[in-house]
């Protein structure tokens, strides 16, 4: 009978030393498939509940008895909850973990859309919207948890395919809403739908991915998570009801003053405190500034023009003289496209910034994204109108998005990384909360003659804005890729 050191040296003759090698090469690559694939999933459920309600917003409007400034609330405000809550998660993520943090994300994003299938009034649906926005700080708490996990020649492909879902999430929310108001009118199983999917996402991350990456002390910044919030309520709270209560008039310019004067404590108080909410020098720092910069002016076309589409798409044509008379249904599948191709560009990006860096290769994702919104402001009379400014649109993002997760972090350390990305997640979704804001202003401020329905002029004015500001963003780009060539 052999004993166990000679079994040992049996294996240690029989079995090749490379082929033990290989098979733990294999079991490696097998388990960061795996967590890819859970980080991708949680992505593409948060990115989906940021637009599941959008081709909802006329209907709600109706049952809610509120108008455009009010309802667009209910994008806004989830948009808003996910700016204040990224910077702060990602810090937690940096001091607890970031599987711990992806996972409290999700948790948010179950109550939240459990709220909403509840919900029959505006406030309760902006409470359940803001839970469910808390859950935009996944994607930069993955991305810097694929820093931690992944090895080198592997992260810009596995941050482009996360950063991807973005997009690709946000069309896919509106087809399986238009699916859903296809055969009802009532909102509430949409939101069932976001929670069962949240439930299902949370388990496979609880599964299938270890907490890894260095921990790092210290104390939350409160003061400056509240202060952050405040301004930003102030300032979009004056950008969307300025129409309806008049530029001039006592509240607006006090929203707008008290913006601007808690902007300034807010910079003092993250300037004093040893372990701000946002590092000013991750913000505006030589090579962060750009960065955010660009993801700020690009989160405002995304934001904008998904937003804006909705609401084109349904108008009806007989009726107002523009518009393509489409029902929730159409506005989904009029953005199959652009989930197509921002599916397809989030795998390619990773080899077109390899070859070409990440600052120009999303200089040429925002030029296309720029042309998507440009396109509608001169040709919107016809279906295939859409569909070409979609096809603009999904190459745009997803080749933009994905080179932009590289952009946030390729210049801080593996420490800062969670962090940074944070920050320029911050800023991209405060640019889409502005977006928001500022196009429900201009339907708001140009209406049809008797009614509260924006006019043609409004729309074109809306997405030229749009437009201009991806163009920005591609400007923004090719300004740091030469700044910074070879770095």
């Amino acid at each position: 009978m052999k004993t166990n050191n000679s079994i040992e040296e049996t294996l240690m003759v029989t079995v090749d030393p490379s082929t033990i090698e290989e098979l733990q090469v294999d079991d490696t690559k097998r388990g960061l498939g795996f967590a890819l694939l859970a980080l991708s999933a949680a992505g593409l459920i948060v990115s989906l509940q940021q637009t599941v309600v959008i081709p909802l917003l006329p209907q709600l409007a109706t049952q809610l008895h509120t108008n455009v400034a009010g309802v667009t609330w209910l994008f806004t405000g989830a948009l808003l909850a996910g700016a204040v809550a990224t910077p702060l998660l990602s810090r937690f993520g940096d001091m607890y973990g970031k599987k711990r943090m992806i996972l409290l994300c999700m948790c948010t994003l179950i109550a939240g859309s459990i709220i909403c299938a509840f919900a029959n009034s505006l406030g309760t649906y902006i409470a359940g919207r803001s839970l469910q926005g808390i859950s935009a700080a996944m994607i930069p708490l993955a991305i810097g948890l694929i820093r931690d996990l992944f090895p080198r020649e592997r992260l810009t492909t596995a941050i482009g395919v996360v950063s991807g879902t973005i997009g690709v999430g946000g069309t896919v929310g509106m087809l399986i809403t238009g699916l859903i108001a296809n055969e009802t009118t009532n909102p509430h199983p949409v939101f069932w739908l976001t929670a069962g999917l949240g439930v299902a996402a949370t388990a496979l991350i609880a599964t299938t991915i270890k907490d890894v990456g260095v921990r790092h002390g210290g104390k939350p910044d409160y003061a400056g998570a509240i202060l952050l919030a405040t301004l930003l309520v102030c300032l979009l709270l004056a950008i969307s009801e300025g129409p309806q209560w008049g530029w001039t008039s006592r509240s607006v310019v006090g929203l707008f003053g008290a913006a601007t004067v808690l902007c300034v404590i807010w910079i003092l108080v993250e300037l004093k405190v040893s372990q701000p909410l946002v590092r000013l020098p991750l913000l505006v720092g030589a090579k962060s500034l750009s960065a955010n910069l660009a993801s700020a002016f690009l989160g405002f076309a995304m934001f904008g023009f998904i937003s804006l589409m909705s609401n084109f798409v349904q108008t009806p044509h007989e009726k107002f003289g523009y518009g393509l008379s489409g029902s929730v249904l159409a506005v989904g599948l009029y953005g199959v496209p652009t989930a197509v191709l921002m599916t397809f560009f989030s795998f390619q990006a990773g080899r077109i910034v390899a070859r070409i860096g990440a600052a120009y290769t999303l200089a040429i994702g925002a030029a296309f994204a720029g042309s998507a919104s440009l396109w509608l402001a001169a040709f919107n009379t016809h279906g295939y109108d859409m569909v070409i400014s979609n096809i603009l649109q999904g190459t745009g993002f997803g080749i933009g998005y994905a080179a932009l997760g590289t952009l946030a972090v390729q210049h801080v350390s593996m420490g800062e990384s969670g962090i940074a990305s944070g920050i320029n997640a911050l800023v991209r979704t405060a640019g889409g909360s502005i977006a928001g804001a500022l196009t429900a202003s201009i339907l708001s401020a140009y209406t049809i003659a008797g009614t509260d329905f924006p006019t043609l002029h409004g729309y074109i004015i809306s997405f030229t804005i749009l437009g201009v500001g991806a163009l920005i963003a591609a400007a923004i780009a090719v300004g740091h890729g030469l700044k910074y060539r070879g770095e």
